[in-house]
């Protein structure tokens, strides 16, 4: 027992320090600039295939690869994305939901781009960089951290740090560098980034969606130290490591041995679950500035090119009718964000996790499998399952109270997390599923009239919660928090409304993509998924609903017409770019426009023309001696 103890404590250790150089690296990166870098995950994925591309496939030596990618690689995008994605957005005033938004897009855009690079299969053939040793791996983090700690507290460098952090123009006021500290902070997280991805890559799936996510859930152990303390992250991150190895040794027997095994192995999204929701947020400035989009009336004629674009797939046939069946649903899906992000101001990051929940629930009621209640048919299965899905929004309608900003970014994306390992990705809930189309709907082409007819009712509800007295507290919500409230909106109400009723479009939509697939695939709702969602919304009009349905339409026919990736790596690019074009590109466009159209130099007309002859011999008579 003494020897499994020990076996299993070092497992732990090993698996604590990769989780322990990721909080190394968020906090060093957050408090050289403020942002919570959400693309770390990626930054190691990114890192892990360069190093199996230069060692698998091009034969280098494993020190070479290794230091290719490690000290110049890794850091070089971190100094790449500080100079060219997030000092902008600071010169700018560093607005958190812009920077946020920029966070996003690149990790969408690194995942999408490796997808198109490496392809979307796991690789199970990564280099070992350091032996399977947790020791070494302990000392390296232990060093690291030390050294670290030791530079920030003893050094210029570190007073420099921190003065940048406290306050970014009063730093430059003093003569600091704020671009170097901030560059500095951005390449050291990037390097802890790279080094995480190659410790991980050897014993997990390889691949671009699931070792990013992989990285991102320990971000509790950073989020636990407040995002200050290094000590405190690592003794966190080893603590959960060692704590999740020992709890493979217990067996429980019983209805609820499937949870309980569910949460051994998963406990840093329960740590990050708790960590989200209970422990007082950080990052508590507003969450989203007024779009754009709500100031920019609509094109003329756009609603007429939507419908006659969504009635053209009836003409369709074959493989392009069963691809096309995809987007009303999508579509349904992304309302949800315009009625939580864009009217309602709130960041909402795990709308992924109601759209499988509507799928889960319609297909379970629809094989008589839900507990408590008889087989449906389908579409009223699909109907329950909105009214069963729609009170979960409180699960993040309740954080969304007291928590703003990056706070209530990582509260809706720890739900989103927890609802994809402990459901999703669990048998006992999933397993032996299958969901049919409801009666008189089974072809393709009649299932996409029916979606048509529910994605034109969740237009009218969507509508009917931006316009009226709700959707003018809403938007004074979204626009001024405290002034709303001030003036006697019920500010928590609206929130509560807001997520309740996003969780139930998410649900309809959720339900209507996994009728379309005829099956409930628990990948389809992948948490990776809500981040590239609420990216594709916030980039083409948070608050437009044509935007939504510009977005569902973009990120199914690309991946449908190009090979994987091209949709999430477009969607990224634009992210990357919010906050120097905060208005998504048809405001850019128009404003683009205006611009060309005022620096054209006006023509006089004929009459106009001859009387500028007229007066100029008068004006020259009056300026003569």
């Amino acid at each position: 027992m003494s020897s499994l103890t020990y076996d299993l404590t070092l497992a732990g250790l090993s698996v604590g320090s990769a989780a322990a150089l990721t909080g190394i690296g968020l906090i060093v990166t957050y408090r050289a600039t403020g942002v919570l870098n959400f693309a770390h995950g990626a930054v190691a994925m990114v890192c892990a295939y360069a190093l199996r591309q230069c060692v698998v496939e091009w034969g280098w030596p494993l020190w070479a690869g290794a230091a290719v990618t490690l000290l110049v690689l890794a850091p070089g995008l971190g100094v790449l994305l500080e100079r060219f994605v997030f000092r902008p957005l600071a010169v700018l005033g560093g607005d958190p939901a812009q920077t946020l938004v920029a966070s996003i897009g690149v990790f969408v855009l690194l995942v999408g781009g490796a997808a198109l690079v490496w392809g979307q299969g796991a690789r199970d053939d990564a280099p070992d960089l350091v032996p399977e040793d947790p020791w070494r791996q302990l000392a390296v983090v232990l060093v690291l951290a030390a050294g670290v700690a030791a530079v920030i507290r003893w050094t210029r460098f570190g007073r420099e740090l921190r003065a940048v952090v406290d306050d970014r123009r009063l730093a430059v006021l003093g003569g600091i560098d704020a671009d170097r500290v901030a560059a500095a902070g951005w390449a050291f997280g990037s390097f802890t980034a790279g080094l995480t991805g190659v410790l991980l890559a050897p014993y997990v799936r390889l691949d671009p969606y699931g070792l990013p996510l992989l990285v991102m859930e320990v971000v509790a152990v950073a989020v636990a130290a407040r995002m200050r303390s290094l000590t405190v992250a690592v003794v966190v991150a080893l603590g959960i490591g060692v704590a999740q190895s020992q709890l493979t040794r217990l067996h429980p027997s019983g209805w609820g041995e499937p949870l309980l095994q569910a949460v051994g192995a998963n406990l840093f999204v329960v740590a990050l679950l708790v960590a989200a929701l209970v422990l007082p947020g950080i990052g508590t400035r507003d969450a989203l500035a007024r779009t754009a989009t709500a100031r920019v009336p609509t094109p003329p004629g756009a609603w007429i090119v939507a419908m006659v674009l969504f009635l053209l797939p009836l003409g369709f046939a074959g493989s392009d009718l069963q691809t096309s069946v995809q987007v009303p649903a999508l579509a349904v899906v992304l309302l949800s964000l315009v009625v939580v992000t864009g009217r309602g101001g709130q960041i909402s990051l795990g709308q992924a996790a109601y759209a499988g929940l509507g799928a889960l629930f319609t297909a379970l009621l629809a094989a008589g499998r839900f507990p408590g209640l008889p087989r449906l048919p389908e579409l009223a299965a699909l109907a329950a399952a909105v009214v069963l899905v729609a009170p979960l929004g409180l699960l993040t309608g309740w954080p969304a109270i007291g928590r703003h900003g990056l706070a209530l970014a990582l509260a809706t994306f720890a739900v989103g997390v927890g609802v994809s390992r402990f459901v999703f990705a669990q048998p006992y809930a999933t397993s032996g599923l299958s969901l049919g189309r409801p009666a008189g709907f089974d072809g393709d082409r009649a299932y996409y009239v029916l979606e048509l007819v529910l994605l034109g009712g969740a237009l009218l509800a969507t509508r009917g919660l931006r316009r009226g007295r709700t959707g003018r507290a809403l938007a004074a919500m979204r626009d001024h928090e405290p002034g709303a409230s001030a003036a006697g909106v019920q500010v928590p109400s609206l929130k509560l409304l807001a997520f309740v009723s996003g969780a139930a479009l998410a649900a309809l939509g959720g339900g209507l993509l996994g009728m379309g697939l005829r099956a409930f695939d628990p990948g389809a709702f992948d948490p990776v998924r809500g981040l590239l969602w609420f990216a594709a919304v916030v980039v083409l009009g948070a608050d437009s609903t044509l935007g939504a349905l510009a977005a569902a339409a973009l990120l199914v026919g690309l991946d449908a017409g190009a090979r994987g990736g091209v949709a999430a790596a477009l969607i990224g690019l634009l992210a990357v770019f919010v906050g120097r074009f905060p208005g998504g590109p048809y405001d850019t466009l128009r404003a683009a426009a205006e611009r060309l159209r005022l620096r054209r130099r006006a023509a006089l007309t004929p009459l106009g023309a001859r009387v500028r002859r007229r007066l100029r011999p008068v004006r020259e008579a009056g300026a003569a001696p």
